[in-house]
């Protein structure tokens, strides 16, 4: 009778699954979609170590700081140490994710760091021109049609996207450093300068600790006989994702276009 019933009693580890690019939009991974999980993840954790299943390329710097800060309050209430594996892409916003935890593993193969800033868009004005189009836009306050792609760039438009980049930028290095510590091997200028790297160049450079699949971990931590209890955010069946899909897709080229900055 108890050795049927032991089954039952091999440890569970949970993994919280952050998986997409991160945006406040409905459908991706935003601090609104993953609050639930992260919540009942570490609600359950029973002191036992939390993993966080992160693949992301990155996104939104305001998303990524809110979910990051979010993991650490639930893991110092819950009194857990919180470790993260990287799958194929932990980058930017992603790399911010994997800073939340205490300990970062990942494949020799992963794609790691990206610890930078993007903006950017396209510009119109010429085209309207051949075309016999008029810009016409009226605003209350100088600066409210800044970047404007359908009007002419201004050495002070660009000046000011610059510095609104390098302040991101000195927050997610600021936030780095605050996680990782000593354990930073590399100078500034390589680790910082917005590249990425793979696994195996991470852990030489201290961006990671180790290797390791979500199964090895689990397994590490708590057993040979541990298994790992998956916490993700719901998603609605393929035929019902397709339209949405297609929108953020739409989005995101316009997002590209329109100069917004983002981790990616």
């Amino acid at each position: 009778m108890t050795t049927s019933l032991l089954p039952w009693r091999r440890p569970r580890l949970n993994v919280i699954v952050l998986h997409g690019i991160i945006a406040a939009r409905a459908g991706l991974l935003s601090a609104d979609s993953i609050r639930p999980v992260i919540e009942k993840a570490f609600a359950s954790a029973r002191r036992r170590p939390v993993i966080l299943d992160i693949e992301s390329p990155g996104g939104s710097p305001v998303q990524s700081d809110l979910i990051a800060q979010m993991i650490r309050t639930q893991a110092e209430r819950a009194g857990v140490r919180v470790h993260a594996v990287i799958r194929e892409v932990g980058a930017s916003g992603g790399y911010w994710l994997a800073c939340a935890a205490d300990e970062i593993h990942a494949n020799p193969m992963s794609i790691v760091g990206s610890i930078g800033v993007i903006g950017g868009g396209f510009g119109f004005p010429d085209l309207l021109n051949r075309l016999g189009v008029q810009r016409r836009v009226y605003t209350a306050g100088r600066n409210k049609a800044r970047l404007d792609p359908f009007s002419p760039e201004k050495p002070e438009d660009v000046a000011f996207a610059k510095d609104l980049m390098d302040k991101l930028h000195a927050r997610f290095v600021a936030w780095v450093k605050s996680r990782r510590g000593q354990r930073l091997k590399a100078p500034d200028e390589s680790l910082f300068d917005g590249g990425y790297m793979l696994g195996e160049q991470a852990l030489a450079a201290g961006l990671i600790d180790g290797f390791a699949t979500i199964d090895d971990l689990v397994r590490q931590l708590g057993g040979d006989r541990a298994r790992p209890r998956r916490f993700a955010p719901k998603r609605p069946r393929l035929p019902l994702r397709l339209p949405r899909l297609l929108l953020d897709t739409a989005l995101d080229v316009l997002e590209e276009r329109s100069g917004r900055v983002t981790l990616r």
